[in-house]
């Protein structure tokens, strides 16, 4: 019973400690605020929920933003003549002097501000007086925070854009100066077909440009206006709206109050935008975990994203590639609590909304990060010619001679089983198909004849590949050509 007793002290001290801190604010520091919201209420908030109510310490990364939309309103309010010229310039006066607190590490925190808004709008009122509360007319924190958070990921989206094309870039200059490396290309992880380094490259470049379109399309959905939406049901003193839409600088405004303060399906949609594009960097971190193993050696890691085992000195692990593909995991995790989260909201704003904002910023510092990785990753690892064209068996071709057989005029379900007929002699004998000699061929089928020696040259398989899409030269050029338009667009 003593040890139950004191696992549950245990428990309570940080509760009691905090209860006795916000305590001995209330009785000391200023026992008459009230907070925003307070007009109705007469008792004390309860510490605990007072901190639990908190989000200051995950949305002040919104200052910048949260001000930019406060200046843009207090603009909007003097055009209706809610404020005069002199009281437009004293409020966007404070709020700039606020922004450079928070830029200079000067803003000081108090404990009463619940989020970024509050805390904006307190430290006003304390540079320029009451003037400051005048700055709320018609507005709500349910349409401030929903602009604050579309404002500050569009200006994320345009650095995460930056970041891909970056990624793309490099792996397109890299695939274009390593043409001439040949490797033995995998399905199943068993090797299928010889195809260039190159075309390797780009298989997984096309897959970040979808992603860089994709994100592309998601911005017209981000950058709709909420502002002057209310609470939930409209500005009651006729903001110009438009006005609002050209200042901030989104393309479109919210035309349903209701829909504008409750709508998250921006960040549902990033955040699925975002998995998919992790999943990408996931399947390269693996082909390239894999081709980085000893039993490969296609490729070596620089040492600036590896590290070494505490315990084996000879380990030179891939943990960038690793952390790549374990982050995937997380940022799909992001989606699917905030997705949980959504599932059961009424209509409008409800505070399972602050909710929002941990796991997107959460998956945009990682996918940021991510990208990043990856460029310096693909940018520096050493690509080893010898060992990827080492791994080039003649079994390899067994297709290439299946073709020649087509060109003979045999249909290709026939030759298919011809050609395996010749991978099973050649294993049996154990050598290599270009090892077996015409007399051989000739058992199989007598359309094979001197030439068919010819098929056991992986340059010239992989050039006989030049429709849209193959590994030949030429088409390796046409898909670099593609990729870099996209880029440029």
């Amino acid at each position: 019973m003593r040890r139950k007793s004191s696992a549950v002290n245990l428990f309570l001290l940080p509760l009691l400690h905090l209860i006795s801190e916000v305590d001995s604010h209330e009785m000391t520091d200023q026992p008459t605020k009230q907070k925003l919201w307070g007009g109705r209420f007469t008792g004390k908030t309860d510490p605990l929920m007072h901190e639990f109510n908190l989000s200051l310490r995950y949305d002040r990364r919104m200052y910048a933003q949260d001000i930019r939309g406060s200046i843009a309103y207090a603009k909007a309010l003097a055009l209706r003549g809610i404020l005069s010229q002199a009281e437009e310039r004293k409020i966007v006066d404070g709020l700039t002097a606020v922004r450079k607190e928070w830029e200079n590490g000067q803003f000081q925190i108090e404990p009463d501000d619940e989020d970024i808004h509050t805390a904006n709008e307190r430290r006003l009122s304390e540079l320029i007086g009451s003037l400051g509360g005048k700055l709320h007319t018609g507005r709500s924190r349910n349409d401030q925070v929903a602009t604050d958070m579309r404002l500050w990921l569009l200006d994320e989206v345009k650095e995460i854009e930056a970041s891909l094309k970056a990624l793309i870039t490099v792996m397109v200059e890299r695939a274009d100066k390593e043409q001439d490396i040949l490797m033995p290309g995998y399905t199943h992880l068993q090797r299928g077909q010889p195809i260039r380094w190159s075309h390797f490259l780009l298989s997984h470049a096309f897959s970040f440009q979808n992603d860089l379109q994709r994100l592309r399309q998601l911005i017209p959905r981000i950058s709709v206006l909420p502002l002057g939406s209310g609470a939930l049901a409209g500005n009651p003193f006729a903001v110009d709206r438009e006005f609002l839409r050209r200042e901030l600088g989104f393309e479109s405004i919210a035309e349903n109050s209701m829909w504008g303060v409750g709508d998250r399906d921006f960040i549902v949609e990033f955040m699925m935008w975002a998995s998919l594009t992790m999943t990408h960097l996931s399947r390269i971190a693996e082909d390239l975990i894999i081709y980085s193993t000893a039993e490969f050696s296609f490729v070596t890691l620089s040492d600036a994203y590896s590290t070494g085992s505490s315990i084996m000195p000879q380990k030179k692990n891939p943990d960038s590639l690793e952390l790549l593909r374990g982050k995937s995991g997380r940022i799909f995790g992001n989606l699917a609590g905030f997705i949980m989260t959504l599932k059961g909201l009424p209509s409008t704003y409800n505070k399972d909304l602050q909710e929002d904002k941990e796991p997107l910023f959460d998956t945009v510092d990682n996918i940021s990060s991510c990208l990043r990785i990856a460029e310096g990753v693909i940018a520096t690892l050493d690509a080893h010619k010898e060992k990827m064209e080492a791994a080039l068996t003649m079994d390899i071709l067994a297709t290439d001679l299946a073709d020649y057989l087509v060109r003979k005029g045999i249909p290709f379900r026939e030759t298919h089983h011809i050609s395996g007929r010749a991978v099973a002699l050649a294993e049996s004998r154990k050598c290599q198909l270009n090892d077996l000699t015409l007399e051989d061929y000739k058992t199989l089928n007598d359309k094979f004849s001197e030439d068919v020696h010819g098929v056991f040259d992986f340059e010239a398989s992989v050039e006989k590949r030049n429709a849209i899409g193959g590994p030949s030269r030429e088409m390796i050029a046409r898909q670099i050509n593609v990729l870099r338009k996209a880029l440029a667009n």
